[in-house]
C-alpha cells in the first residue's frame, strides 16, 4: 500500500513537471531570440546587476544571474534531493542493488565523456576543459521524460532521477577540487556545525519543516563563501528530512508538496531563460571541428550513452545491481543519450575552465549543439520504443 502511494506522488512530480517542460523549452527559445536581438545587451546587462546586501562581516550582493544560479537553483536541488531520499528509503531505489546501478552509471557517464575530451585536446591550450563534458543537466533530462508520459517506465525516471543527481554531485566535487582557484576554509567549522544541527534534528526525529530549512539557509551562505557551488546545500538539507515508509505524510514528503509547483513553473523556467543567454557568432561555426567543440560534442553525445549504458550493463551482469523494474536495455540506451544534455552544468564548467573568452564562447556553443541533439535523439529513441511497448 505505502509503495503504491508512493509510486502516485512520484507520477504528481513527474506530472507537473511534464507542464513545466514546456514552459522550459519556450523560455530556452525566447533567451536565444533575446540574446540575438537588439535587445540582448539589456538583457546582459540586467543579469550583471548585483542586488543584496553587503557589510564587512556578510557579503550578499551579487549579480542577479548569480542569484539565480546558486540561490534559486538550491530550492531546485532541495526538491531533488527530498525525491531521491524518499525513493531511497521507501521506493524504487531502497534496495542496495537498485541504488547502485545509478552510481556506475553516473561514474560510466563522467569518465568516458572525459575521456573522449582529454582524446582531443591533451597538449593544447583546451586541455583544462575536460570536466565540460562530464555533467548531466538534470532539469532539461527530466522534462524531456516528463514530455514523454507513460512511454517511459516509471522506475527508469526515478533511474535517471538518482543518475542525474549523482552525476551533479559529481561534477561538483570534480568543480571543488579542479576548477576552485581558492577555498576559504575558515567558513569550514561552521559548515559541519550546521550539518551536526541537521543530523541532529534527524535523529531526534523533529518534524517541524521549518526547522531544517533555517539551518538549511545558513548553510547555503557558508558553502557558497567556503568557495563550493552552494546548491550542494540543498541536497544536504533535502537528506536530513525525516521520511517514513508508512502512508502518513511525512515532513519530507510535506516539503516536496509544497516546492513541486513553485520549482517546475518558476525556478526552472527562470533559470532555463537567464542560462540560455547565448549570442551566436560567425566564428562559432568556423570552430565546430576543432578539438574544442570536437571534444565537448563527442563526449556528451557519444561518450555520456556510451558510459551510462555501458557501466551499468557490467554492474547487471556482475549481479551488484539489477536493472529498473519493466525496463529494457534500449531504453536505457535512450537514457543515457538523454544524459549528454549537459546545458547548464557543462557551460558552468566552460566559464570556470578558460579565461579566454573565444574559447568560452566556442565551449558554449558546442554545449548548447550537443545538448540539443541529445534531447532530440534521445527523446525519438525512447518515443519509438515506447509505442512498440504499448501497442
Amino acid at each position: 500500500m505505502a509503495k503504491s502511494i508512493n509510486l502516485a506522488a512520484f507520477k504528481d512530480f513527474m506530472k507537473s513537471q511534464s507542464a513545466g517542460g514546456i514552459i522550459l523549452i519556450f523560455c530556452v527559445l525566447l533567451s536565444l531570440i533575446i540574446a540575438n536581438s537588439a535587445f540582448g545587451n539589456y538583457l546582459e546587462n540586467f543579469l550583471t546587476t548585483e542586488i543584496g546586501y553587503h557589510s564587512e562581516s556578510v557579503h550578499l550582493r551579487y549579480p542577479i544571474l548569480l542569484w539565480i544560479n546558486d540561490g534559486l537553483m538550491a530550492i531546485f536541488f532541495l526538491l531533488v534531493g527530498l525525491e531521491i531520499k524518499r525513493e531511497l528509503v521507501e521506493g524504487e531505489l531502497s534496495s542496495v542493488k537498485k541504488a547502485l546501478l545509478p552510481i556506475f552509471a553516473a561514474i560510466g557517464g563522467m569518465l568516458v565523456p572525459a575521456a573522449i575530451f582529454a582524446l582531443f585536446n591533451t597538449g593544447t591550450d583546451t586541455a583544462h576543459g575536460w570536466g565540460i563534458p562530464m555533467a548531466t543537466d538534470i532539469a532539461f533530462a527530466i522534462a524531456i521524460l516528463a514530455i514523454l508520459g507513460d512511454k517511459v517506465p516509471l522506475p527508469l525516471k526515478v533511474f535517471l532521477t538518482a543518475l542525474a543527481i549523482v552525476d551533479d554531485l559529481g561534477a561538483i566535487l570534480v568543480v571543488a577540487i579542479f576548477y576552485t582557484s581558492e577555498l576559504n576554509t575558515s567558513y569550514l567549522p561552521q559548515i559541519i556545525g550546521l550539518i551536526a544541527i541537521l543530523a541532529a534534528l534527524n535523529f531526534f526525529n523533529v518534524k517541524k519543516v521549518y526547522l531544517y530549512l533555517i539551518p538549511g539557509v545558513f548553510l547555503w551562505y557558508f558553502v557558497h563563501s567556503f568557495g563550493v557551488h552552494a546548491t550542494i546545500a540543498g541536497v544536504i538539507t533535502a537528506f536530513f528530512l525525516p521520511t517514513t515508509p508508512d502512508a502518513k505524510e511525512s515532513p519530507l514528503e510535506k516539503l516536496e508538496h509544497i516546492l513541486s509547483k513553485p520549482v517546475n513553473f518558476l525556478i526552472m523556467p527562470l533559470f532555463a531563460f537567464a542560462n540560455t543567454n547565448i549570442k551566436f557568432e560567425p566564428e562559432m561555426l568556423d570552430g565546430v571541428f576543432g578539438h574544442l567543440s570536437v571534444g565537448i560534442i563527442l563526449g556528451l553525445l557519444v561518450g555520456k550513452p556510451l558510459g551510462i549504458t555501458l557501466m551499468s550493463y557490467l554492474a547487471v551482469k556482475l549481479k551488484i545491481s539489477s536493472l529498473p523494474r519493466n525496463s529494457k536495455w534500449k531504453q536505457v540506451f535512450g537514457l543515457g543519450i538523454l544524459g549528454g544534455i549537459g546545458f547548464t552544468m557543462s557551460i558552468f564548467i566552460a566559464l570556470l575552465s578558460f579565461s579566454n573568452p573565444e574559447y568560452q564562447t566556442q565551449a558554449k556553443f558546442s554545449v548548447l549543439i550537443a545538448s540539443c541533439l541529445a534531447g532530440i535523439i534521445g527523446y525519438l529513441i525512447l518515443n519509438i520504443y515506447g509505442k512498440k511497448e504499448n501497442s
